[in-house]
């Protein structure tokens, strides 16, 4: 659906509602494909609430890095909620149209989460270097009020980005093609069908992008730095052993988020192509939220038992 609008003395079609052409246009592929996303679906939302929950009832996990997880899952969840559900409905229904305002609202918490995570991640990577590096002084480093403000700050510095990236891409006029070779409401495909000049767009967009990522990856790389020269530094193998267990997790959902977030924005233009992109975006939009509580449950020795405790718990 689209309606009449005059600009600039001319009339022209502007979009109402945009068709999201998604992965796949096969009917045999598109079953496939949708019995897999909501098995990842369900596994992560359970994966991310189950933590949150498990992290709030047990007494032992009322700690600096669990309050951080606890954060980290519920960006998780929120960002994998923004994506996929609209992804399953658009590969089980004919109608895959989304309206303007879905499309600018998907686009919006969608990039506040994801940028939020970002953040998370560098505030985690402080935190076991404030733990790792001096322990005396941890509880003084990270006290519940600097917990509190360092998540705070995540969460404001996402939701900024977001609302910029927001504005600069809808304040365009699209009055062309509303298909968006896509799965969701994503930046590239949309600035290609902006009638708008969008050079301005993509200056922004890339700044704001590059200051977001480089100083994240700065922050995890120092904090990583000082953290493996005190574990060289203690004297037994034992102490260097559970040092590097408390931060082993983290560096694995480090790896993962940061390694693709860098491929995707690294890549060269030559070899950039829509499909790489959407199968890319299948990763850290669907896989990586189920991921991470994984890391955490299987790489953690505190989240084993307490896992196993609340089980035996509620089922004895």
């Amino acid at each position: 659906m689209r309606y009449m609008i005059e600009i600039r003395g001319r009339n022209q079609t502007e979009v109402t509602e945009f068709l999201l052409l998604g992965l796949s246009d096969n009917p045999d592929l598109q079953g496939v494909l949708f019995a897999l996303f909501l098995l990842i679906y369900v596994a992560t939302m359970v994966g991310n609430l189950g933590m949150i929950i498990l992290i709030k009832i047990d007494l032992h996990l009322h700690t600096p890095m669990y309050f951080f997880l606890s954060s980290l899952s519920f960006a998780d969840a929120s960002y994998s909620s923004s994506v996929t559900p609209k992804l399953l409905v658009n590969l089980m229904g004919e109608n895959k149209a989304i309206s303007f305002h879905g499309c600018a609202a998907q686009f919006y918490f969608f990039g506040s989460f994801l940028g939020t995570e970002c953040f998370l991640l560098a505030m985690m990577a402080y935190d076991r270097y404030a733990a790792i590096w001096n322990p005396l002084l941890y509880p003084v480093l990270m006290s519940g009020r600097i917990c509190f403000l360092l998540i705070a700050t995540s969460f404001l510095a996402g939701f900024g980005n977001a609302a910029i990236h927001t504005g600069m891409t809808f304040r365009l006029s699209f009055c062309g093609s509303n298909r968006i070779n896509h799965f969701y409401c994503d930046s590239p495909p949309l600035l290609k069908l902006s009638c708008s000049d969008t050079r301005v767009n993509g200056i922004v967009i890339m700044a704001f992008s590059s200051f977001n990522v480089i100083s994240c990856v700065t922050i995890v790389l120092i904090s990583y730095l000082c953290i493996f020269t005190a574990i060289l530094k203690m004297p037994s193998l034992e102490g260097r052993h559970k040092a590097f267990s408390t931060c082993a997790s983290h560096l694995m959902a480090v790896t993962i988020f940061f390694g693709t977030i860098l491929f995707m924005y690294l890549r060269p233009t030559s070899s950039y192509s829509m499909e790489q992109d959407k199968v890319v975006s299948v990763f850290y939009t669907v896989i990586i939220p189920m991921l991470n509580p994984l890391i955490y449950s299987l790489k953690n020795k505190d989240v084993k038992q307490a896992l196993k405790k609340s089980l035996q718990k509620h089922i004895l």
